[in-house]
């Protein structure tokens, strides 16, 4: 097999193994506000892999400095979630439990003058901040004494002043080309209880101030993190050098991933959630990870899919079909064959005894030769696709027909005699005659068509859910003013069907291709009288290997 080359982070950790005394220690740093999805996942197999790559280690650290949209519901789904795609983390940490030592290295900085409390406004702080290409303006507060700042960030801590009146600002340059080195805010009031402190703060460090203490703290050599936080990389030095810490881990930048017809916004899917667009983070047509071991993804598929796109340093989409590619490939390989009906329409052989039944064998996998067979019975009344039969069918259409012959999966050869509709034309139950002759397996005669089948005595009727892309594309010239414009209402099909009776037994989670029809598994919602299956994928590849 040919060596894969390296991608750029690895080039630089391998450069930075040579002057490291120490091994290689990455972290992966959700935040606890929602689910995690597609996006997600390619930043902790980046953070967790490159760690596994070279025998070092990865911690889960939450970053929980915003409480107001924090919950420990998602602490527990992001935990799950990592452990489902294979993954397990050295330490668990929570940004909240440095906010001690935040607070400490806050005071520290005052001390040295290279922080300060300011009395602007938010929306003040934004005028004064400048623009791209004009310096902005000091802050009338910047030149406060050491002791009045220190007194006020204290009186800060103590809860003497409202939400927003005051904030805690690096003491950097307001003449900076680098608009996030123009005096960040350090600190900000917030009156709110934390999932994990309680009521212990009402000041909260900012993410840029907390994440570089955290990394340094933990002794993170590489801060990998996504190319928006490419421009906050010097505000990243800049603390850990004026925190004064010795080991200084590296940040490093990589493209986000994006899918087509895939929104990676947590801000929308929260709303799609909330405001009852799908039924709920793990509705099988979110990009979360939960929907997509709901829908039936295998976790390796997707781990497969998220090495093929790679790492890159610019963005970039990446085509849906692709994702689909790589799940259509792990479970052909996998999945167990079942025949299911999602359109009934009885077939009858008239010239088969109505109380015989034979068994016949069906292949639970034809790409694996040790997968062996299963039975399912066989007798007079068959239920068949409706898009099975045509009374009138059209050119090459190598189905059931009148007069025309096909095969019954795993079974003989039988032939249209005739058919049933009712007061408006639809056929009800087509009749057939049967091939003694032709069970398959001792028959060489051919036929173009071969069908599959659920026996009416044995069929378990279950709800199949088909699932498409949750998007549709904006049509040419058409303008967007909201994204749920986009929504496409028919993204989820239901239908009502049959399934063979192995399929009895099937655990929730488990996959299964349908034979003709597409991936099923088995979703949360069945019920012992009704189990309900979700379309994974559906048989046809549209992506194309480059």
């Amino acid at each position: 097999m040919e060596e894969r080359s390296k991608n750029f982070i690895e080039e630089f950790v391998e450069e930075d193994l040579k002057k490291l005394n120490r091994p290689v220690k990455t972290r992966f740093p959700p935040e606890p506000n929602g689910y995690l999805h597609i996006g997600h996942a390619k930043a902790l197999t980046v953070d967790f892999g490159i760690a596994e790559e070279y025998g070092g280690t990865c911690n889960l650290r939450f970053d929980d400095t915003n409480p107001t949209k924090e919950d420990v519901e998602y602490v527990e789904a992001i935990k799950e979630d990592i452990h489902w795609l294979g993954f397990d983390w050295d330490q668990l940490r929570f940004g909240s439990s440095y906010f001690d030592q935040c607070y400490e290295l806050a005071v520290k900085l005052i001390k040295d003058g290279k922080a300060y409390v300011d009395d602007l406004s938010k929306d003040q702080m934004r005028e004064y901040r400048g623009t791209l290409t004009e310096p902005g303006t000091n802050s009338p507060w910047r030149d406060r004494s050491v002791e009045e700042n220190l007194d006020l960030f204290e009186r800060m801590k103590n809860g003497e002043f409202p939400d927003g009146a005051k904030t805690l600002r690096a003491k950097i340059d307001m003449a900076s080309p680098n608009i996030n080195m123009r005096d960040p805010a350090m600190y900000r009031i917030l009156h709110t209880s934390h999932h994990q402190t309680g009521d212990k703060w009402c000041i909260y460090p900012m993410y840029d101030f907390a994440h570089p203490i955290q990394d340094a703290i933990e002794g993170v050599t590489h801060s990998l993190c996504s190319l928006e936080y490419e421009a906050h990389r010097p505000l990243y030095d800049w603390v850990v050098n004026a925190c004064g810490f010795e080991q200084k881990p590296r940040q490093i930048e990589f493209a986000r991933l994006n899918l087509t017809n895939t929104i990676m916004s947590k801000r929308y899917l929260r709303r799609l959630v909330e405001e009852h667009f799908v039924s709920g983070w793990d509705d099988p047509r979110m990009p979360t990870l939960c929907a997509m071991r709901r829908r039936g993804y295998p976790a390796a598929a997707v781990r497969d899919f998220l090495a093929r796109i790679g790492v890159a340093k610019a963005d970039s989409v990446v085509d849906t079909a692709m994702l689909e590619h790589c799940v259509r490939e792990n479970l052909n390989a996998n999945a167990p064959r079942r025949m299911a009906v999602t359109e009934p329409l009885k077939l009858i052989i008239d010239n088969w005894e109505p109380d015989r039944f034979e068994t016949v064998e069906i292949e639970n996998n034809p790409n694996d030769p040790d997968a062996g067979t299963h039975t399912v019975r066989f007798g007079r009344e068959l239920w068949i696709e409706q898009s099975d039969f045509m009374a009138e069918p059209v050119k090459k259409f190598f189905r059931l027909k009148p007069d025309g012959e096909v095969r019954l999966k795993g079974a003989y050869i039988v032939k249209c005699v005739s058919w049933n509709t009712d007061e408006t034309g639809a056929v009800t139950e087509v009749h057939v005659t049967y091939d003694p002759e032709t069970r398959s397996g001792a028959c060489e005669r051919k036929v173009k068509g071969t069908l599959h089948w659920v026996p009416v005595c044995d069929a378990i009727p279950a709800e199949l859910r088909l699932y498409g892309p949750l998007m549709r594309e904006a049509a040419e010239g058409e303008e967007v003013e909201d994204f749920t414009a986009l929504l496409d209402p028919d993204s989820l099909e239901i239908k009502h069907g049959f399934l063979e009776p192995a399929l009895k037994d099937a655990k929730v989670g488990e996959s299964f291709q349908f034979i003709r029809m597409g991936y099923f598994a088995k979703d949360p919602d069945s019920t012992e009288e009704m189990p309900v299956f979700n379309r994974v994928v559906g048989l046809k590849d549209s992506f194309k290997i480059q």
